[in-house]
């Protein structure tokens, strides 16, 4: 493929980080199969946020769809991170864990449903505290039931990126789909920032946070499964492809000694940069 036919199909791409969450799903189900379940006109919105004089949206940030894949039953649970930084509060984090919990019924009444998570999120809403944690925790159960019959498939695609209570989300994710663009980390580099000091993290410098948390980083280290440009048709293709693999053989959850021993092996007295990191754990990923 010459230079010129790469850079025409980069400009006739359709970005799918520039995609609102509702855009999203409907980009990834098959066409015309579209169908959403408690929409804006439903109006379930955040008790809470109007309490501290916070605007509260309709769907609360949360889109859900059912719909098919490659004709087969499909739930996708779309967070929009333009929304409160796709925050989880007690009624968005209800919407994604309800509708993990009927795929689950339907799976173990013998009718599979694929359900994938777009993770576009800051983690718990901090206004919503406890009952934001709640809803989480709630995800995670629904998540680990659902391994059992069918593959999860989650995809970070940035600008948010994936962070707090709901990173854990993605790593029980049975798959991980992430672009360059994407970041992954149980706290953002502001939170970082602001708790440890710019010793720690300077969440300024922009390349250095995408070397240690960015998609391409994670990747490499084995922490997400597929990397892939920012394209709508791509990150689709890959999600159908995730759900052809089926199950993997062991979950990333289920892998706590290798994890273990990946720490075990790091000396905090001298610690590695991303690179080293993606040296040390990358190699051993591949094997």
């Amino acid at each position: 493929m010459t230079a010129s036919s790469d850079a025409r199909r980069f400009l006739s791409r359709q970005s799918f980080i520039e995609l609102r969450a509702r855009e999203r799903a409907r980009a990834l189900l098959d066409e015309g199969s579209f169908r959403e379940l408690l929409g804006p006109f439903e109006r379930l919105k955040s008790p809470w946020l109007p309490l501290q004089d916070i605007v509260a949206q309709a769907d609360d940030g949360v889109v859900l769809a059912r719909g098919t894949l490659d004709g087969r039953p499909a739930v996708v649970a779309a967070i929009e991170g333009a929304y409160q930084g796709g925050s989880m509060g007690e009624v968005s984090g209800a919407k994604i864990a309800g509708a993990l919990e009927l795929a689950l019924r339907d799976c173990e009444q013998g009718r599979p449903v694929l359900p994938v998570l777009l993770l576009e999120t800051g983690g718990v809403r901090l206004q919503e505290a406890n009952l934001g944690l709640a809803a989480i925790a709630e995800i995670h159960s629904a998540i680990v039931a659902l391994r059992r019959h069918v593959p999860v498939v989650g995809v970070v695609a940035g600008l948010v990126g994936c962070f707090g209570g709901m990173s854990l989300a993605a790593a029980l994710c049975s798959w991980l789909i992430v672009t360059r663009q994407a970041r992954v980390g149980m706290n953002g580099p502001e939170v970082i920032e602001q708790e440890a000091g710019i010793g720690e993290m300077d969440a300024s410098d922009r390349a250095q946070v995408w070397k240690l948390i960015g998609g391409e980083q994670r990747h490499a280290v084995g922490l997400a499964d597929e990397l892939l440009e920012d394209d709508a048709d791509a990150i689709a293709a890959a999600v159908r492809a995730a759900f052809a693999r089926g199950l993997p053989a062991q979950e990333r959850s289920a892998q706590v000694q290798r994890y273990r021993s990946r720490l075990a092996a790091i000396d905090p007295q001298q610690p590695l940069d991303g690179a080293g990191l993606r040296e040390r754990w990358g190699s051993e990923s591949t094997q």
